[in-house]
């Protein structure tokens, strides 16, 4: 059974990086044939997808993030991070890494996740 698990800082400061971290386990990030997706819940809101990488590499991102946003992966670790720059408060969210048969929709019901990290922008 494939398990995910987020890491990363709790607390970001306004303009600078979000970076996150999924280590997953049970399962590969180069030969499942899945997206190995980053989305996100800010208060009081729904689950926003926000991107993903394919198995083979390829990334995908909502277009309201493209500017901002990148996945990358680390093949020998099993991993793949996101990173967010230029945060604003408006970032503020659980941030959930998820292994998912699709792309740009996520319900929790879906695929494998992690357990989420709370990430809040402030100064």
């Amino acid at each position: 059974q494939v398990q995910l698990q987020e890491s990363g800082p709790g607390l970001v400061k306004p303009s600078q990086t979000l970076s996150l971290t999924c280590t997953v386990s049970g399962g590969s990030i180069t030969t499942d044939s899945a997206y190995w997706t980053w989305i996100r819940q800010a208060p009081g809101k729904g689950l926003e997808w926000m991107g993903a990488i394919s198995n083979t590499g390829y990334t995908f991102y909502i277009p309201s993030l493209k500017s901002r946003a990148a996945i990358s992966r680390d093949t020998s670790r099993n991993q793949f991070t996101l990173q967010l720059m230029s945060v604003t408060p408006e970032d503020t969210a659980v941030y959930y890494c998820a292994r998912l048969g699709r792309l740009w929709r996520a319900t929790m019901s879906d695929g494998s996740w992690g357990q989420g990290t709370q990430v809040t922008v402030s100064s």
